[in-house]
């Protein structure tokens, strides 16, 4: 797929100095300055054109006052976007607002479990959730991804009050099937399980794929137990730092207690105007952009298997079904994590997220939302550092 001449994702924007956590927090996770970083799930690009626009539009009003987010702008955009996207019809009588994924998944965990209940994730896991669970004081469950029998022994456990299901699933890139989906609901509502699903990599399905939104399949009768989808646009169109996040809570007590819990126990009753404004861009207008960066960073990752396959056969390595993060068995080769990341960062000036932190150690996850000189540069360091150590 072609990349449209109006969008550029090649030239090298410059991110140092801007307070980036990728680029000038480098040193916070691996301990050296100067790294060329593959890490944390943002992207090197500039935001669609036409949420910029909009940006500007709402900066050049001057007035910057507080802000409501139950409006029929914000509210039809989100309709918008499941309709023309997935085709999905959405109630915007079920949405909710939050200040980012994570704390409206803070917030639903504490709704829903009480200190020492089981909370169920897929292994490997995403840092974020485990953070959350265990900081909440909540005992993490982990179930390997696609072992449905593991699955629904741990739902069963008298005390398992909630499944956190990440859609498409980070950090693997897997997309589950609306069979899968299905399914998982099916174990959730046999043993009183509520669901909340983090949709937040969904528009990064790769062709061949297709994100199945759980409001699809959840449910709104008696009997169809509790559930939240929990996700943004910040992921898709690159704009986390504006910070906001949304939601759909199928039960309406639910939904009520979860905003009175937001606008008085949290005081986040008023979103950050911004937010809003990039979000209504981007689901009305920001269509053609994301698909342009999509294909773009898909050549990135075929990049990423073509040099892998050509020097080590034996890893067999394929593009995720989603996103922009290589996630890469190492484990057929043999090499020390710990090795492995000295040669990366003292010798290749690398920054590589290892497996060990989403609890899978074998594994790398490289991040190649990127220009394609800096994704060449990355896997070419990879390489040469998996030769060294391999021997």
């Amino acid at each position: 797929m072609s990349t449209p001449a109006r969008y550029d994702f090649d030239t090298v924007i410059d991110r140092r100095g801007t307070w980036c956590v990728q680029w000038d927090g480098v040193a916070d996770r691996f301990g050296v300055d100067g790294l060329l970083p593959f890490t944390i799930s943002d992207m090197d690009f500039e935001t669609a054109p036409e949420v910029l626009a909009a940006l500007r539009a709402r900066l050049d009003h001057g007035v910057l006052g507080y802000t409501t987010w139950q409006q029929d702008d914000f509210r039809s955009a989100v309709a918008h976007w499941y309709e023309s996207r997935y085709g999905t019809p959405v109630d915007t009588g079920r949405l909710v607002y939050g200040p980012s994924v994570l704390s409206q998944l803070s917030q639903l965990l504490q709704m829903w479990t009480a200190e020492g209940e089981g909370v169920v994730v897929h292994t490997p896991t995403y840092d974020g959730f485990r953070k959350a669970v265990l900081g909440l004081g909540r005992e993490l469950r982990g179930v390997p991804v696609g072992d449905g029998d593991a699955l629904e022994r741990e739902l069963a456990r008298a005390d398992a009050k909630v499944l956190v299901l990440c859609s498409p699933h980070n950090p693997t890139g897997r997309v589950w099937t609306e069979a899968e989906l299905r399914g998982m609901r099916d174990l959730a509502r046999l043993h009183g399980v509520a669901v909340i699903s983090d949709e937040i990599h969904a528009d990064f399905v790769h062709e061949g794929h297709t994100h199945v939104p759980y409001a699809r399949i959840a449910g709104d009768g008696p009997g169809e137990g509790r559930w939240a989808v929990i996700t943004s646009a910040s992921k898709s169109f690159n704009f986390p730092a504006l910070t906001g996040s949304y939601g759909l809570i199928g039960d309406p007590a639910d939904r009520t207690e979860y905003l009175r819990r937001m606008e008085t126990a949290e005081g986040l009753a008023s979103p950050a105007v911004l937010s809003l404004t990039a979000h209504i861009a981007a689901y009305r207008r920001g269509a053609a952009w994301l698909d342009a960066v999509r294909a773009y960073t898909a050549g990135n990752l075929a990049l990423v298997a073509e040099r892998l396959d050509a020097a080590f056969p034996e890893l067999a390595w394929e593009p995720p079904q989603a996103g922009y993060l290589a996630w890469i068995d190492v484990r057929p080769l043999g090499v020390d994590d710990e090795e492995l990341q000295r040669v990366l960062i003292e010798r290749e000036k690398v920054a590589i997220m290892p497996g060990a932190v989403y609890g899978a150690p074998g594994f790398l996850r490289l991040n190649v939302g990127c220009p394609r000189t800096k994704a060449e540069a990355g896997v070419s360091a990879l390489v040469r550092a998996l030769r060294t150590v391999a021997g």
